[in-house]
């Protein structure tokens, strides 16, 4: 199947490799051209193009064209400039962290033009090339189908890793959910691994405890996978500093959760962890340093 792919960060071009090692024909675009090309020359079945018009020739009609760019603007600049060159019943598929509302907005856009529109969350990371990629799709019936020999080749396995999960906008909704729990699931890791690392007098081997618990425990999964290879080189994390981004996701969860009256403190309280981490002064803890000392007359340290 022909594929075009706009975007070759980590998971664009990894998406690419898979796609091309199983026999799909793949076009190629990037804002930084040179990395198009450098893909180009690695793999087989994929042809870089140094402009979204060339990509629209090279391709045959209907067209498909998979958007892997930062979400918000980029992305949302991305589908416009496509509209300029993509014909009537040609497919935008937006693989991003789109916001859901943004996805429900540029499905009727591209619908009032003549064109189809698929939003696929994504997961997998850096591991997706090897491992494969969970997919949670939305869009129309026909769209999907169509794209299915895609889907199916990024998933793990043809039948596992990847759905049709609902109408337009419901992907990305999905994969916010998602990200939201990845976050719980990742801080009550860390806050785990942080008190066993505070019992001093066991002296416990951190890596040691979680090889353990990787094999037949019921808190195993992948992410402890990942935590127990990061103990394996750096015990105590000694070239790691403790700042803590998000991408959004999370945020967005919390927010949706709000809105829906749903009450969700552990994804939250994780959201307020990583902004935690990145206070190099906890004015926060000062005020309340300073209240204690006001009616109690409890000690307060200075810096």
């Amino acid at each position: 199947m022909e594929l075009g792919i706009i975007g070759l960060g980590r998971m664009g071009a990894n998406i690419a490799r898979r796609l091309a090692r199983n026999g799909h024909t793949v076009v190629v675009y990037n804002r930084t051209i040179e990395k198009a090309y450098a893909l180009a020359k690695e793999e087989h079945n994929i042809t870089a193009v140094a402009t979204l018009e060339e990509m629209a020739k090279k391709l045959s009609q209907p067209r498909a064209v998979w958007v892997m760019v930062p979400s918000g603007d980029a992305t949302q600049k991305m589908i416009d400039d496509l509209l300029s060159v993509l014909s009537k019943g040609d497919l935008i598929i937006d693989g991003g962290n789109s916001h859901y509302t943004d996805s429900l907005r540029t499905a009727e856009k591209l619908k009032s033009k003549g064109l189809d529109f698929i939003d696929a969350g994504t997961s997998g990371g850096t591991w997706g090339l090897a491992d494969g990629y969970s997919l949670m799709i939305g869009g129309e019936d026909g769209p999907v189908e169509r794209m299915r020999p895609v889907f199916a080749c990024l998933a793990p396995a043809p039948d596992k890793g990847w759905g049709h999960v609902g109408p337009a906008g419901s992907g990305h909704y999905v994969k916010m959910v998602h990200n939201g729990i990845e976050y719980g699931m990742m801080e009550s890791y860390a806050e785990g691994f942080e008190i066993l690392r505070a019992k001093k007098e066991f002296d416990l081997d951190l890596h040691q405890v979680s090889e353990i618990w990787r094999y037949g425990s019921v808190v195993k999964s992948w992410l402890l996978d990942l935590i127990a290879d990061l103990l394996s080189k750096d015990p105590d994390l000694y070239d790691i500093k403790g700042w803590v981004a998000d991408s959004g996701e999370g945020r967005w969860t919390a927010v949706e959760a709000i809105n829906e009256n749903v009450p969700s403190p552990i994804i939250t309280l994780s959201l307020m962890q990583r902004f935690a981490s990145r206070q190099t002064e906890n004015y926060e803890a000062k005020l309340l340093a300073a209240l204690r000392n006001e009616f109690g007359g409890h000690e307060v340290k200075h810096e």
